[in-house]
């Protein structure tokens, strides 16, 4: 093994500082080299979920993700993870098992094209054939997944390539898996005009996204928002971004912004604001209410590495560059401006963001503190934010998990990590995102937050987590329907299909069968004891609470709606 294409392919990406690679033993000869390399394989069930633990691992490691599958079936599997990956700028390498070169085009067994396959979900995609160039293939695939707008890469080695010899010993040394790997910075003359529409504006607004965390660039972002008084709301994706105990800051904005949202009474910032800084955003739907939250009337600055995604939306002034250097050199140049007007404001802007959140609270107040049983979502979610630490990282699944946890835990420090699949929102990764993101943090708490209908998607992952002794706590909203896509054919069509009610299952009985601990919660005063052992302990829990089913989180379009409204009318507040 020593002399293989398997182990020069292990010690390259070591190199690179992986340490910790997701598979499920193939390529085998792959996987039969890397303990040489100190590389753990952390063992996934589904390939599905495999890539969504690579995806949540790089997300918290600040390091390139790493999924292996067989050639086929396996690989077909890897398309959705890779896919959202795509989305939200985040380096994850496929490596990815092909027939042997011989039986290539041959009909071979589980044989499939998969440049095409993955063509439309990788920033590139790479074929070791010759065992002279493994150096060149797996310094091209870091470098393309870690530099420029993160990504993944797809490296495809056929099962005889692996076995052949190396040619000769590597001397390389470098390594590119961190990221971003190259960090760029806009001209002065764009960086003083940025500063000086800052300094003198009367209402301003800074919109952070997902790629601020891309950057790491919490601490800047913070700078900025205190020199200036600056108000800052998140996306989604940009959720901890800031410190939302902040007296400085909103919160989350976008689609979920109805009566009973976090944010809900902060709408005249941004329905007001003049000048609007969006910081590493894809201006996308749900974070902009399907385009119709900002302002027309107001003057856009748009901060993020990708040069396509500046002014896609919005017409903006365009800063091209990094989010870490980008908002360093804008709070350097504000040092030196005038900052008279938004130090003038800055009373003014912190009461008005604590006359919106005491609103929320007595408007959430009744829900937030219902005892009815099924409990409510909202009683679930307070109960769980008083316990969370600066340190805890929360993952919630794509569908109305990931709203409950946007609107109603905060973040208590900048660069805290909410993680939720929210590129493309497939329903399903929570539980391996949490699985990847305690692998990255181990010393970190994990919790996770699930549908019953999205948990049935990956609950096999239970196993994973036992079996690679990865702690965590998974808190399953058991409402016995599929929420979300019930609540949105309501609205739309006023009546839904017939795939709506599942079968409530005991989510208890699923961990204790997989070896993890298993907890029932049919009473609100339960959780806060429940959630405060599973937090604690050095098993992986899983908590499930059986949640009213007909209570939705605050998306604004659907206020007022007399068929959502009707059908609510029966839940305890």
């Amino acid at each position: 093994m020593t002399s293989t294409v398997a182990r020069g392919l292990a010690a390259a990406l070591r190199r690179h500082g992986v340490s910790d690679v997701f598979g499920q033993s193939l390529p085998s000869l792959f996987f039969l080299a890397t303990p040489e390399e100190s590389i753990r394989q952390i063992v996934y069930r589904t390939e599905n979920a495999g890539g969504a633990m690579a995806d949540g691992y790089a997300r918290v490691s600040g390091k390139v993700g790493v999924v292996a599958a067989q050639n086929g079936p396996a690989a077909t599997l890897l398309v959705p993870p890779l896919a959202e990956a795509f989305k939200v700028s985040v380096p994850v390498i496929a490596i990815v098992q092909e027939v042997p070169q011989a039986a290539r085009d041959r009909n071979a067994f589980q044989e499939l094209d998969h440049v095409k396959l993955f063509a439309a979900c990788a920033k590139a995609i790479h074929r070791i054939d010759d065992p002279a160039r493994v150096d060149d293939y797996v310094d091209a695939a870091v470098t393309e997944a870690t530099s420029g707008r993160p990504g993944p890469v797809v490296l495809l080695v056929p099962k005889d390539v692996l076995a052949a010899p190396l040619p000769v010993a590597s001397s390389r040394r470098a390594g590119y898996g961190h990221f971003p790997l190259d960090r760029y910075l806009p001209g002065a003359e764009q960086i003083k005009h940025v500063a000086d529409l800052l300094a003198s504006a009367e209402r301003p607004l800074v919109v952070a996204g997902g790629g601020v965390h891309v950057s790491g660039a919490a601490p800047e972002l913070h700078d900025m928002q205190q020199l200036a008084a600056l108000p800052v709301a998140t996306t989604p994706m940009g959720k901890g971004t800031v410190d939302e105990t902040d007296p400085l800051s909103v919160g989350v904005i976008g689609y979920a912004m109805g009566d009973y949202a976090a944010t809900h009474y902060a709408r005249p910032l941004v329905a007001d604001a003049d000048v609007i800084v969006f910081v590493g955003t894809r201006t996308n739907e749900n974070a902009t209410d399907a385009w119709r939250l900002f302002p027309p009337t107001a003057t856009y600055v748009h901060i993020d590495m990708d040069p396509v995604e500046v002014g896609r939306n919005y017409e903006a002034v365009r800063l091209v560059g990094d989010a870490k250097l980008t908002l360093r050199a804008i709070v350097d140049q504000l040092k030196s401006s005038p900052l008279d007007t938004r130090e003038a404001a800055r009373d003014q802007v912190i009461a008005q963001i604590a006359q919106a959140r005491i609103k929320h609270e007595q408007r959430i107040g009744p829900r937030a503190t219902a005892d009815g049983s099924p409990i409510r979502p909202e009683r679930i979610m307070k109960e769980l934010d008083a316990l969370l630490t600066p340190d805890t990282i929360v993952v919630a699944d794509a569908s109305y998990s990931s709203i409950w946890m946007s609107n109603y835990l905060r973040a208590q420090r900048g660069g805290q990590r909410f993680l939720s699949p929210r590129g493309l929102a497939g329903l399903g990764w929570g539980l391996p995102m949490a699985i990847g993101a305690k692998a990255a943090g181990p010393n970190s708490p994990v919790v996770a937050v699930v549908g019953d209908g999205g948990f049935a998607h990956c609950w096999s992952e239970l196993e994973t987590a036992v079996r690679m002794n990865l702690p965590l706590t998974v808190i399953v909203l058991n409402n016995a329907i599929l929420g979300y896509q019930k609540h949105s054919e309501l609205h739309q069509f006023a009546e839904h299909t017939t795939a709506i009610d599942i079968t409530r299952i005991d989510h208890a009985a699923i961990a204790a069968a997989c070896g993890a601990r298993g907890v029932r919660v049919d009473v609100a005063d339960d959780l806060a004891g429940a959630f405060r052992d599973a937090m604690g302990s050095s098993a992986v829990t899983v908590i499930d609470v059986v949640t009213a089913a007909d209570a939705f989180p605050p998306i604004s379009a659907w206020d007022d709606d007399p068929t959502l409204s009707e059908l609510t009318a029966g839940v305890a507040l």
